[in-house]
């Protein structure tokens, strides 16, 4: 007995020694920020996700606002697209959520879970055609605290104290609040359909069109929303609250489109004297440069939201405070007064149906692509609104606010997100080639023909370097190489010695060569390397100070 007893003490003792072991090897590999088992699951593409491509979601979800609750199931079409594949199919969903069924044909499905990734035992003899699964799920979602960065089912109330319910959960992704495929690189092809169920007293607004009604007998009703174009998982979202409706008509590249305002009750009258009008200035500028609003057939929307914004695809959220500025304060973080010309989230987020939307960004390490094209409609609003030297000021201006903490692009595969620089450094590059390219026209057809050519589509930042350097004929691939993988920012270092002006890069890549205007030059374009070059000017004396044009993110040192 006593024998038996110290076995069980010594295995008690490794037991817990081990424990402390991992304990303190998982506070390490946080602080190396090495990734884990799910961080890997989650952001790559696994096994048990290739060999499947997903069709269609058909959602349907009724919130319990007293106990933040959800109930809720997740049809899921599919097609077979490897026909040698894994028997598991990997659907995410966040813990406490919980899969309570799953069904195939009428059939019961078994599944098992590893934490936030659930694996389906599915028949191996699938169908390469409209396959699809029924899954059924309930429990209480992450709580988002501070929305949208967070992520997670945002509880709200009103200024009047009335229930509010939204959701936004673009960095952890959808798999917060909805069993899904919880990656970026796979869209249904077909779309989604949205059903909410609330009291009777609050209206549920969601991605698309509203296709029906249902009056319950239990003091609810279901709303059942519609959208045909292919959508982000994070794109799907819903607002539940005191809501009317403001629908009207605009004329624009493809025809009319139906452009409703989904505001509570109170907000009316500051819907149509700022959001409205907003809009229609936004939309006419983005329409010139984009090209033709992405998604006609399911019309464009805006919706009161309990958070500043968010880029949900056919249902805007809007929480900027009904005030031009750069802030809901109405400020100008640029410092030079042209951020209060435009409602920057209307801008921005509208901006994304675009790129972000249309065009999404297949793994989240480059969301650069989507928040730098946002970023640079802000400025080019501005220019139509103020004139082109109005937006280079206003870029030039949000040029200090860049931390350059880390590279833009983040580790793929493990659902990591980059710098927040991906904002406006990711701005600054598309402002720097713009600037480059130094003709408009020329510039619009680039922008206009991404959205063109890659309509609808999932994109790769090396899709994108290559279009835009393709399309202007010019080589950038030092360019993107410098800001968008490396944190540092180039020096152009000078001197002045009989009249000539000397140069070169340093702080940056051997192959960084980026051609510049300065105040010494005037308007002639020189072209540094990180070789010495010289040229002659005129009246220069040894005490000048040279500036770069304000149009550059590089900084000046004199040798």
């Amino acid at each position: 007995m006593i024998k038996h007893l110290i076995i069980c003490k010594k295995i008690l003792f490794f037991l817990i020694l081990n424990l402390m072991f991992y304990s303190v090897q998982g506070q390490e590999n946080q602080k190396l920020n090495i990734p884990t088992k799910q961080d890997t699951l989650n952001g790559s593409i696994t096994q048990e996700r290739i060999w499947w491509d997903i069709q269609h979601y058909a959602l349907s979800i009724k919130p319990d606002y007293v106990n933040k609750t959800i109930t809720g199931k997740n049809v899921i079409e599919y097609t077979v697209i490897d026909k040698k594949h894994s028997d598991l199919m990997q659907i995410d969903l966040v813990s406490p959520l919980k899969i309570d069924s799953v069904f195939q044909k009428e059939k019961k499905v078994d599944f098992t879970q590893n934490q936030n990734i659930w694996y389906l035992k599915l028949p191996k003899n699938q169908a390469s055609k409209k396959n699809k699964i029924t899954i059924y799920y309930s429990g209480k979602p992450t709580e988002s605290i501070k929305p949208p960065w967070d992520g997670g089912l945002v509880w709200a109330k009103d200024s009047l104290n009335r229930p509010w319910i939204s959701v936004a959960c673009q960095y952890k992704g959808a798999s917060l609040w909805y069993p899904c495929k919880n990656t970026m690189y796979d869209e249904p092809d077909h779309g989604a359909s949205i059903a909410v169920t609330t009291p009777d007293t609050l209206i549920a607004i969601s991605n698309g069109r509203l296709k029906n009604k249902i009056k319950n007998h239990d003091g609810t009703q279901t709303y059942q929303w519609e959208v045909k174009n292919p959508i982000s998982h994070y794109g799907i979202s819903f607002y539940i609250g005191k809501y009317i409706n403001i629908s009207q008509l605009y004329q624009g590249k493809k025809g009319k489109l139906t452009m409703d305002y989904w505001v509570l009750d109170y907000n009316k009258t500051k819907a149509e004297k700022h959001m409205i009008p907003e809009v229609n200035t936004t939309m006419k500028s983005l329409e010139r440069w984009f090209g033709a609003f992405p998604f006609y057939d399911d019309g464009f929307k805006m919706a009161d939201a309990p958070y500043i914004g968010m880029e949900h695809q056919s249902a805007i959220a809007y929480g900027g405070g009904y005030k031009r500025g750069t802030n809901k304060k109405g400020g100008d973080i640029s410092n030079t007064g042209w951020g209060k010309k435009t409602d920057k989230i209307i801008v921005h987020e509208m901006a994304h149906e675009w790129f972000g939307n249309n065009m999404t960004a297949a793994d989240i390490a480059d969301r650069w692509i989507q928040e730098g094209f946002a970023g640079l409609a802000e400025e080019l609003v501005i220019a139509d609104i103020s004139g082109t030297q109005a937006g280079n000021e206003f870029m030039a201006g949000r040029f200090r606010t860049i931390e350059n903490d880390k590279p833009i692009i983040a580790r793929y595969g493990i659902n990591e997100d980059g710098s927040q620089d991906n904002y406006v450094k990711g701005w600054a590059i598309l402002h720097m080639i713009k600037s480059i390219v130094d003709n408009d026209s020329k510039y619009r057809e680039v922008l206009q023909g991404l959205n063109r050519d890659f309509y609808h589509k999932i994109v790769t930042t090396k899709q994108i370097e290559n279009y835009i350097s393709l399309n202007t004929a010019i080589d950038f691939q030092y360019l993107f190489d410098q800001y968008l993988r490396t944190n540092l920012v180039p020096v152009l270092e000078y001197q002045i010695k009989d009249n000539q002006l000397l140069y070169r890069y340093s702080n940056c890549n051997d192959n960084f060569a980026m051609p510049i205007k300065t105040n010494l030059t005037k308007d002639i374009w020189i072209y540094p390397t990180t070789t010495w070059k010289s040229m002659d000017v005129k009246k220069l004396l040894p005490d000048d100070t040279l500036k770069i044009d304000i149009n550059f993110y590089i900084t000046t040192r004199k040798t």
